[in-house]
């Protein structure tokens, strides 16, 4: 194995990536979410091919890890395929129906408010084109961006009681 290849092999990264079986990958990507991929990874007789593949799979996650999820995954995707890693196909990552959820529910209370997509996001000082990736529950929306969402539409983050509140 030529020193660089060494090197990559050698470099830990936030993301892990394990095989399950012949056909399967599960990554655990930086933020905790799992996706799998169907790769022929787990095929490689030689540990050292498998590790490598393992390895770029782990640095592409890295590389390309983002709150947006569907640029993240068309990124890994890419990469992937241009550097040789032999997949067939991702999910979407375990937390997709929460995203999806939520982002349904703030469209919901939007539209139930008559609130213009454009002026939901100028009101909570975010972008557009973030809200539609979020209402499309494509975006992994922060703590942050969610509250002041839900306090624009006149609504709370449920999560934690408040002091004085009892549930």
């Amino acid at each position: 194995m030529n020193s660089e290849l060494k090197k990559k092999s050698a470099t830990e990264f936030r993301s892990k990536a394990t095989i399950t079986d012949g056909r399967m990958i599960e990554v655990i990507a930086p933020d905790g979410e799992i996706f799998t991929i169907m790769a022929q990874i787990g095929i490689y007789t030689n540990d050292e091919t498998r590790n490598h593949q393992l390895r770029l799979v782990e640095y592409f996650f890295d590389k390309n890890f983002s709150d947006d999820k569907e640029v993240m995954s068309n990124n890994i995707w890419r990469d992937l395929s241009l550097n040789g890693v032999s997949f067939i196909g991702m999910s979407s990552g375990d937390r997709q129906g929460e995203r999806t959820r939520i982002g349904k529910r703030i469209r919901q209370i939007r539209e139930e408010k008559g609130i213009e997509a454009k002026d939901l996001a100028k009101l909570a000082n975010i972008d557009a084109a973030n809200l539609s990736r979020i209402e499309q529950g494509k975006y992994s929306v922060g703590l942050d961006i969610l509250s002041r969402l839900a306090f624009v539409l006149g609504h709370h983050i449920d999560v934690v009681p408040r002091l004085g509140v009892e549930s």
